[in-house]
Formats: structure tokens, sequence, C-alpha cells
């Protein structure tokens, strides 16, 4: 009598969170230049820091409308005006948005999956349903958890575009963090946090499960084994795909985040994430949500690709030990 395929086993909670963690801090600090240039895009003509700077930006001196530049424009200002160390401010915490943020994403994403494996999955192999469903709540639980580092992050990477006066100038993730929660309440910490939790559940689950199902089919479909050309070919197909779906949420962020009240009303220009997106179509036109989209996909492939390639090989590592 045959048996029956066992599914293998989980490996212990903690090697899931340690190897997403490495992994995410390794690509973060590779794709740290152009996540900041997306940020800057998808804030520009923004009123995040009122009615002056907003006209002062989006008008020239001849009062002409002025274009929205480009991903490679706003680099060359960037580096024109801060610097090349200017492409790595926030880079801290990018870090640290990574080890808790993206750590915390892929470890619960591997207990997830291990709940939701039942008898009828047999050979380990959860339907595309389920690996959605488990990267939608890893998302969630992991943008709860770093959203107080992604907050430090915008923010720094938003600074330079600042008048002088207006700019924060935190030294590092840890002093904007400190900072934040002295200055305006810890709850503030949290500012944006369901954008970000919106964002992190389409892309958690555009990543993951898109990632797990390309594997799957090129490991089903074709002669190769599982190594790099496999991980590589899976990881630009989940990019491209948590390109696409999280752009406008992802603007909405960038957005709430960097936004201050006005200094005559006190009042804040964004109440929430569809304020934003509705205020930003009326405003600049349906396309502006997808400002930034070319950064955004730039950033997602390389990013993807070292992010699961490292993860891979972390787990190979950790399961050593």
């Amino acid at each position: 009598m045959s048996q029956q395929p066992q599914p293998p086993q989980p490996a212990a909670a903690w090697k899931g969170f340690a190897s997403g963690s490495l992994g995410a801090m390794a690509s973060g600090a590779v794709t740290h230049p152009i996540d900041l240039v997306k940020v800057r895009m998808q804030l520009y003509g923004s009123c995040t820091e009122g009615a002056a700077a907003l006209a002062a930006e989006r008008v020239t001196s001849a009062g002409v409308a002025r274009a929205a530049p480009g991903m490679f424009a706003t680099g060359a200002t960037v580096l024109r005006t801060e610097g090349v160390f200017g492409l790595y401010k926030g880079l801290s915490a990018s870090l640290l948005r990574q080890a808790s943020f993206i750590g915390t994403k892929f470890g619960a994403y591997d207990v997830l999956k291990s709940v939701a494996r039942t008898t009828s999955d047999g050979d380990g192999k959860l339907p595309f349903w389920k690996m959605t469903m488990c990267g939608i709540g890893a998302g969630a639980i992991g943008a709860a958890v770093g959203n107080p580092a992604d907050l430090a992050m915008v923010r720094m990477q938003a600074d330079g575009r600042l008048p002088v006066e207006l700019r924060r100038n935190y030294r590092n993730g840890a002093d904007a963090l400190f900072r934040v929660g002295r200055e305006e309440g810890v709850f503030a910490l949290w500012r944006g946090c369901m954008p970000t939790v919106n964002r992190a559940m389409i892309v958690t689950a555009s990543q993951m499960a898109v990632y797990d199902q390309a594997k799957h089919y090129i490991l089903d479909h074709t002669s190769l084994s599982d190594g790099l050309m496999v991980q590589t070919g899976a990881s630009f197909a989940a990019g491209v795909v948590a390109a696409l779906t999280s752009n406008p949420i992802d603007l909405a962020k960038s957005r709430l985040m960097s936004m201050k009240a006005d200094e005559k009303t006190g009042k804040m220009p964004y109440s929430g994430t569809l304020d934003c997106l509705a205020k930003t179509v009326r405003a600049e036109g349906v396309s502006a949500v997808y400002k930034g989209l070319v950064p955004t996909v730039a950033r997602q492939v390389p990013l993807n690709i070292v992010r699961f390639v490292s993860v891979e090989y972390f787990k190979k590592v950790f399961e050593k030990l």
C-alpha cells in the first residue's frame, strides 16, 4: 500500500523572521536611492507643506504650470542640491523598517501558510487563493508592527525637498522615532497606518502569492531546479505585479506621512487615504495616482529579486541550525 506524500515540516518561526529581516535589509540597502526618488516624485504637487510651497513648486516664475519631473530629473535634482549622500537620506530608518516590517511579514507568512495547510495539500503546495489570503494577513501584521519605522523613513526621505526652515532634520531613524513620539505624541508614530496596512496587504499578497505561484509554475513546466534562475524569474513577476497594484495607495501613504498641519488653521490637508486620493485626482488628474510608477517598478523588481534570493539563501543557512 503506497503512502501519501507528506507535506514538508514547517521551520521554526524565528527562522522565517530572521531570514526575512536579513534578506529585507540587504535588498533595502541596495534599492534605497530609487525608493527616495519615488517618494520625492509622489510628494510633488501635494499639499503637505501648505499652499505657498505648493504654488512655488507647481508654477514657474512666469506663471506657467510646471510639468512633474520624471525619475531621472528628480534623481539629478537630489544629486545637484544634496549630493550623493542625499540619495541615502533615511537609510537608517529604512533598515529599521526592513528589519521590523518586512521581517515580520516574511515570518508571519510562513506561520500562516503552516496554519492554512490541510491534509488535502499533501504535496505542500497551497492553492493560489490560500497563498493570497496568507499574504494579506502577513502584510497587515507586518505593517502594524513596522509603521513607526516606515513613517520615519518617509519623513527623512522627504526632508531635502522642503524649505530649510520647514525641515525636520532628524539625525537618524532612532532620533526620528524619539522626536515624533515626544513632539507629536506616541500615536503619531502610527499616522498613515491604515494606508500602510492597506498597501502592505496588497503588496504582500502580490509579492508572496505571485512569487510562490510563479516558482511552482517554473519548476512544474521546465527542467530547471530550484535555484538562482528560478528564484530570479519568480521575483521579477512578483515585483511587477506588486508595483502595479500598490502605487496609488503607496502615493497616499507617502503624502499622509509627510503632511504637516496648516500654520494658520492647524488643519491637516488630508483626513485619510480616500480623501488624499480624491483630492489628488481632483487637483492633479487621475494619472497622478500613478506618480512614481516608473521608480516603483524600477525599485520593486530589483528589490524583490535581491530580497527573495537573499531570503532563500538565509533560509538554507538557518535550516542547518
